[in-house]
């Protein structure tokens, strides 16, 4: 068999490895500690997923633990993911991957802004967040040079105070950045008001609560939300949400719905998936925008028709190029071109039940998942 030192070039994308990255993980697999039972307090994390699936881990501590007026707060500790914070009994955002989630949640969405226009140097320059009280939302939009401000507006402001207190890796030094704007109401309230008194936003992120049954953002995930939100996007405008659940189990909880509901608002839907361990399973998102029509855009009837398949299905180098022109590569530990393309890559039976969903999530009608 002839040899060859050649780099293959079908390999993933390249990554950048530094002497002490390699170092680490070189140790990692050599470490004695693989397989050591540690005795522990007993004490576990149990946080159920479906009604016949739960994830449990050691809780090392409790660093904070009330109710506020609106949902059961907590940061604790575990073994496996480190600081998490827990609002009603649902993991949040948690240490060991938060940036997964919080990269997926905007980076995406930021490069989609201006997609609709055909031009790739419309950046983003106006965000609003609803919800986002770890601030890591916060974080990752300020990455954006361009971005000149960040409206961010969360109804429980001891959410906001205690992850700010107990949790600063997530916000990164974000609030003392003066382009972050913080407020503290409700989010649907603050954004239905006029033009003139709220402005208008190339991207609007909801990064918000899990639309739990009495849960505080529940007609955050409506039809007539995303109509509301639709106005105050500027042309070329994005939207992105969370969406609950992606995995194979979970999906249809309330990930398709909310997809099914922002088509029957927008021109576009992008859903995707990432893989957040903490939370127990895949978690999905949807980005969604209109280019038919859009004022200023160059793009052809054809070109805007198209316009989610031809994002998504982009280069690898040129989305590469398009993310890295907007945030510079060393401030991403996740996304990269290859990165978006993987997570909007879906597998059959979840591109299968996008396609059969019919419900639409209204204030009359609303979805709940587990």
């Amino acid at each position: 068999r002839a040899e060859t030192t050649q780099e293959d070039p079908t390999m993933a994308a390249a990554v950048n490895v530094t002497e002490e990255e390699q170092a680490a993980w070189n140790a990692a697999l050599t470490s004695d500690k693989r397989g050591e039972i540690e005795q522990t307090s007993g004490f576990k994390f149990k946080e159920e997923i479906t009604p016949e699936l739960a994830i449990e881990t050691t809780l090392k501590s409790i660093g904070f633990n009330t109710n506020s007026e609106f949902q059961h707060v907590q940061i604790i500790e575990t073994s496996a993911f480190g600081k998490t914070l827990v609002l009603d009994g649902k993991t949040q955002s948690a240490q060991a991957d938060e940036f997964v989630y919080h990269e997926c949640l905007v980076q995406p969405a930021c490069a989609a802004v201006g997609w609709a226009l055909g031009n790739s140097d419309h950046k983003p320059k106006r965000a609003y967040i609803g919800g986002g009280g770890e601030l890591a939302t916060a974080r990752e939009l300020l990455k954006h040079a361009s971005m000149e401000e960040v409206v961010m507006v969360d109804l429980d402001k001891i959410v906001v105070d205690v992850s700010r207190a107990q949790l600063p890796e997530w916000n990164a030094g974000s609030t003392e950045d003066p382009r972050l704007k913080l407020y503290y109401t409700d989010a649907r309230a603050w954004l239905d008001r006029d033009d003139e008194a709220t402005g208008t936003f190339d991207v609007i992120v909801m990064d918000i609560a899990d639309p739990i049954e009495a849960g505080p953002g529940i007609c955050l995930y409506t039809q007539e939300f995303y109509q509301l939100a639709k106005r105050k996007l500027n042309p070329g405008g994005v939207i992105v949400t969370q969406s609950g659940p992606g995995g194979l189990q979970t999906h249809r909880e309330c990930f398709t719905a909310v997809n099914n509901t922002l088509k029957s608002v927008f021109e576009h839907v992008i859903p995707f998936v990432a893989e957040i361990p903490s939370f127990g399973c895949p978690w999905a998102w949807n980005l969604a925008f209109d280019a038919t029509g859009v004022e200023g855009s160059t793009l052809s009837a054809a070109e805007a028709a198209n316009a989610a398949t031809s994002f998504k299905e982009m280069a690898e180098e040129k989305m590469n190029e398009r993310l890295n022109s907007r945030v510079p590569e060393e401030k991403l530990k996740f996304m990269d071109g290859s990165a978006i393309r993987g997570i909007m890559g879906l597998g059959k039976p979840i591109r299968k039940s996008l396609a059969l969903e019919n419900r639409v999530i209204t204030i009359d009608n609303p979805v709940f998942m587990y």
